[in-house]
């Protein structure tokens, strides 16, 4: 269902399938195109007529190489415009592999221990353990059991459907990895002590996303609040479950999906990438200061 707002702005739609919502815009002309019609180029995706315009205005040397590449470049043409969630697909693959190694006795076991996630590995100077930072985002890839794995990649696999395609590859992999990373960043400064895995994190900034990109557009997003809010407070009553993480991906997540809708035009590309960093770098500068004063205290 959508809003009235939503259905009289034109511009939530790809102007060549009104019928088509999207939230990615040609970067030559600006207009809104939904995945059939997005093709991939050095500035980004374009739409079918700026594609042919560019076409008419090749030199020569330009169209022997596209010749002499035209099966390579049609194999990615053809991956682009199918709007096909690539990312969600590897994300899916990657962790489901990891995943379903854990559960080899013996091995699994092992694996988690390298990937898991607790806050004193990042302060050597304060514990036993080495410095092995790049467990913040390592976390993400492994799980505690079937059922967590099962659930979490459920999840990525409805919510990537959606935001994917609407988002663009690069965006919807750096809100994803961003997000997960505010998780753990959240779990170290409210739980210190816990060691944490799963994509719990990330997943929770996809809802949140979600949740701030569909009400740009001007989408009913009250069923995705409730579910967003069972799914947090779900943390509260069953046990074993980090709802620090969840916490800080909803936020970080959310956080991400407002730059994003506030730097959608391509004269904005500079402010966007500029802005995530800034996030990220945040997010470094929390982790460094606040657990080690809890550690200590």
């Amino acid at each position: 269902m959508t809003t009235p707002e939503f259905t009289s702005n034109r511009d939530n739609f790809c102007y060549r399938h009104p019928d088509r919502q999207s939230f990615v815009l040609c970067q030559r002309c600006m207009r809104t195109i939904c995945p059939e019609c997005q093709t991939q180029a050095a500035v980004g995706v374009i739409c079918p007529e700026c594609m042919n315009a560019e076409r008419k205005n090749r030199t020569p040397a330009q169209k022997k190489a596209a010749r002499r590449w035209g099966s390579r470049s049609g194999t990615t043409m053809t991956a682009v415009r199918s709007g096909k969630p690539v990312v969600t697909y590897a994300l899916l693959a990657i962790t489901s592999f990891i995943g379903l190694v854990q559960l080899i006795p013996g091995i699994g076991q092992e694996i988690t221990s390298q990937l898991l996630f607790a806050a004193p590995y990042l302060y050597p100077n304060l514990s036993i353990l080495p410095f092995e930072p790049w467990r913040l985002l390592t976390a993400m890839f492994v799980h505690g059991g079937f059922i967590h794995l099962a659930l979490n990649m459920l999840a990525l696999w409805m919510l990537g459907q959606s935001l994917e395609p609407l988002l663009g590859r690069a965006r919807f992999l750096a809100i994803y990895l961003i997000s997960g990373l505010g998780g753990s960043v959240m779990v170290a400064c409210l739980a210190p002590t816990t060691a944490t895995v799963g994509a719990s994190g990330a997943i929770f900034g996809l809802m949140a996303a979600l949740l701030i990109i569909g009400r740009h557009i001007g989408a009913n997003v009250s069923g995705l609040l409730v579910i967003l809010g069972i799914n947090f407070a779900l943390g509260f009553f069953i046990g074993n479950i980090a709802w620090q993480a969840h916490l800080g991906g909803a936020i970080v997540g959310a956080l991400v999906a407002l730059i994003y809708t506030r730097t959608k035009r391509r004269d904005q590309r500079t402010w966007q990438i500029v802005l995530l960093a800034a996030v990220v770098v945040l997010l470094i500068v929390i982790v460094a200061f606040v657990p080690p004063l809890l550690l200590l205290s």
